[in-house]
């Protein structure tokens, strides 16, 4: 059993490393996780990896115990209906406008994992009618652990990973088997870009999004870190972007910049001052797809469904 004085020691070391807050009664997790590290930078038990720990600043020790405290749990397509919401609802208006100006659409996938998020976006785009050519769009994944970020960018997975919330056509199309595994195509590949990236500390170098994915993660956080970590992603939106949270996630009673995206259903948000007009922009796209629709229709001598 750990000792408390050394059960606060890593819990608030792993608290400042990565915003993840224990509580009480996680000896089992620490103890679990934190095991394989003391043996492998030859620390023998979890009190020797304590006392290095204390004694001096080794970031490469730091990281390797942050990065085993970090839920690494992921799928493609993970609840299916936000990815259905961004073909369906969100894709059209975002596309409209940026094809105006002439801009890529960018997306970020934040605490984007072995990558299957990123890659179930680029899967989307791919799958879109008409397909969003890469040099219209730029999906941004990071990560914390340079160990999740290296398997992601290699783009290989097991057959257990693939057939976990990703359609069989889609393993059809974009996956090549072979004895390691399966290789996502490099048409998928390509499209995203993966960089390091702690939320806990400053991201405004990457820029502005119109999409922005962080779900599952503010789970993980004390009351105080949402809130600090919601409105720098706030900050990273622009005026008429989305941001998508997992199902178990919400921004209300932790910002007021952020309310639930007008007309949608599930964990999309966006920000307060632009929702009115984000409502009248997607209104109006749709109408506009609805009318492409009966013009079609008339010209094949269909009736318009309604």
């Amino acid at each position: 059993m750990i000792p408390p004085e050394d059960y606060r020691f890593l819990s608030e070391f792993v608290y400042r490393e990565t915003g993840l807050s224990l509580g009480g009664g996680k000896e089992y997790l620490l103890e679990t996780r934190l095991g394989s590290v003391a043996e492998r930078f030859g620390h023998g038990n979890l009190a020797g990896l304590v006392q290095v720990l204390r004694r001096n600043g080794d970031r490469t020790l730091a990281r390797a115990v942050a990065e085993a405290m970090t839920t690494q749990e992921t799928l493609f397509f993970r609840d299916n209906s936000p990815f259905k919401t961004l073909k369906e609802k969100l894709l059209a208006p975002l596309l409209e406008a940026r094809r105006r100006t002439g801009q890529q659409l960018r997306v970020w996938s934040a605490a984007s994992s072995t990558g299957q998020e990123a890659y179930s976006v680029a899967m989307t785009l791919c799958t879109f009618a008409p397909p969003v050519a890469p040099a219209e769009s730029e999906i941004v994944a990071t990560d914390y652990s340079p160990g999740a970020l290296e398997r992601a960018r290699a783009g290989l997975y097991t057959q257990f990973e693939v057939q976990r919330g990703l359609p069989v056509q889609m393993l059809v199309r974009f996956f090549r088997q072979s004895p390691a595994g399966f290789q996502i195509a490099d048409e998928i590949r390509q499209r995203v870009r993966f960089a390091e990236q702690n939320l806990l500390e400053p991201f405004t170098a990457l820029g502005l999004f119109d999409l922005l994915f962080c779900r599952n993660v503010l789970i993980y956080f004390d009351t105080q870190t949402k809130k600090g970590v919601l409105n720098r992603l706030a900050d990273a939106l622009v005026p008429e972007g989305y941001m998508l949270l997992g199902s178990a996630e919400t921004p209300y009673g932790l910002t007021d910049r952020l309310v639930r995206a007008p007309g949608l259903e599930g964990g999309v948000y966006v920000l307060r001052e632009y929702a009115d007009r984000i409502a009248k922009a997607a209104a109006a796209t749709a109408a506009a797809g609805a009318r492409g629709i009966a013009n079609r229709a008339a010209v094949v001598g269909a009736p318009a469904r309604p």
